[in-house]
């Protein structure tokens, strides 16, 4: 086994749409049995809950829509023997980002993958390093879906973020969820 002090990134693996959940349990179960939780850390499938419709009407269900079909997040730190296991995972069917031949993927820019993450609620301290006062932000989920700003002020105890924002040709000041912002 490698002995690697480098920190897991974020890699893109293609499966069959609709067997993206039988990928990350097959990909959970043979980290375990494979013995390489040092490499493999967590394995997403880009799912948010909405509500259902019917025939274009809200029935009032929820049910789990997939942002991505066909793709599963994986984070991880690329040794042989866990890009091995990865690819020789059932209805796995190669990475995003390898020319094939052998090549191993390049890893998904955490600008690209961030925002994936924290849609799915997967926000840690390290997201906030990149975020300051003053930073041009937009709102990419929630209430205030859209909107752009500036931003005010940070709290990591919370997680909320207030930016200022024009509504109605004024600046106004909204607090959102810092989960819900992106740079641009």
């Amino acid at each position: 086994m490698e002995n690697l002090d480098r920190e897991m990134q974020w890699y893109v693996v293609n499966s069959y749409s609709g067997r993206e959940n039988v990928v990350k349990q097959n990909l959970e179960r043979r980290t375990k049995s494979m013995d390489l939780e040092e490499y493999v850390g967590r394995v997403l499938v880009a799912e948010i809950e909405v509500e259902a419709l019917r025939m274009g009407k809200p029935t009032g269900k929820m049910k789990m829509k997939n942002l991505y079909p066909g793709y599963v997040f994986i984070e991880m730190i690329m040794t042989d023997e866990a890009w091995y296991m990865v690819r020789n995972t059932p209805d796995v069917t190669g990475f995003v980002g390898s020319s094939g031949g052998g090549t191993k993927p390049f890893p998904v820019p955490r600008e690209q993958i961030e925002p994936i993450l924290k849609r799915l609620g997967e926000v840690d301290d390290s997201m906030y390093e990149r975020y300051h006062i003053g930073d041009n932000v937009r709102v990419i989920h929630g209430t205030f879906e859209g909107t752009e700003g500036k931003i005010l002020s940070i709290d990591k105890e919370s997680g909320d973020v207030q930016i200022e924002a024009i509504f109605f040709g004024r600046p106004t000041t909204v607090k959102v969820d810092f989960g819900e912002i992106e740079k641009y």
